[in-house]
C-alpha cells in the first residue's frame, strides 16, 4: 500500500467512525454536536478545566477554545463554575447532557470497532491495532487533532 493510499484509508476509517457517531447522536437528540465539540467534551471530561487548559489540550488558541466552550455551554453540554481555590478563575465542567453525548459516542465507537473486527477477523484486527499502537503519537496528544476542526 502506498503512502497516499494509507492516508486516504485512514481518513476514510476516521470518517466512517465520526459519521456513524454523529448520525446516532442526531437520532438520540443531539443534532447540534460537531466533531470539534466531541474533542472539547473529551478534553473537559477528566475534570473541570480552565479555558486556557482546554486550549492547551486541544492545541488551539484561547479564543478558539472560548468560542467552542461558549457553544457547548449554550447547548447545555458544559457549564461554567467558579473555582473554589481562586475566585478569578472560571472552570468548565460537563453537564449530564455532555456526559450523555460521550456515552452515546462510546457505544457507537465500540459497535464500529466490533464490526471492523468481524470484517477483518480477530487476528487481522489485532495486528492492525498492534501496528497502530506502535506508531508515534503527536507530542501534543490525540485531542490536539481538534485544531483541524476549529480555526485558530
Amino acid at each position: 500500500m502506498s503512502g497516499g493510499e494509507l492516508v486516504f484509508r485512514l481518513l476514510a476509517a476516521f470518517r466512517d467512525l465520526v459519521d456513524a457517531m454523529h448520525a446516532e447522536l442526531a437520532r438520540r437528540g443531539h443534532p447540534d454536536v460537531r466533531p470539534a465539540h466531541g474533542f472539547a467534551l473529551q478534553a473537559i471530561a477528566p475534570g473541570p478545566v480552565t479555558g486556557s487548559e482546554l486550549a492547551g489540550r486541544l492545541g488551539v488558541t484561547k479564543q478558539a477554545a472560548g468560542k467552542t466552550a461558549d457553544l457547548l455551554v449554550g447547548h447545555g453540554y458544559v457549564e461554567r463554575t467558579g473555582d473554589p481555590g481562586d475566585a478569578r478563575r472560571r472552570l468548565l465542567a460537563l453537564t449530564p447532557r455532555g456526559r450523555e453525548v460521550l456515552g452515546i459516542s462510546a457505544e457507537v465507537l465500540e459497535r464500529r470497532r466490533s464490526a471492523w473486527e468481524a470484517r477483518v477477523g480477530p487476528e487481522g484486527f489485532a495486528a492492525l491495532a498492534d501496528g497502530l499502537r506502535a506508531l508515534p503519537l503527536d507530542a501534543a496528544g490525540p485531542l490536539a487533532a481538534a485544531s483541524w476542526f476549529v480555526p485558530s
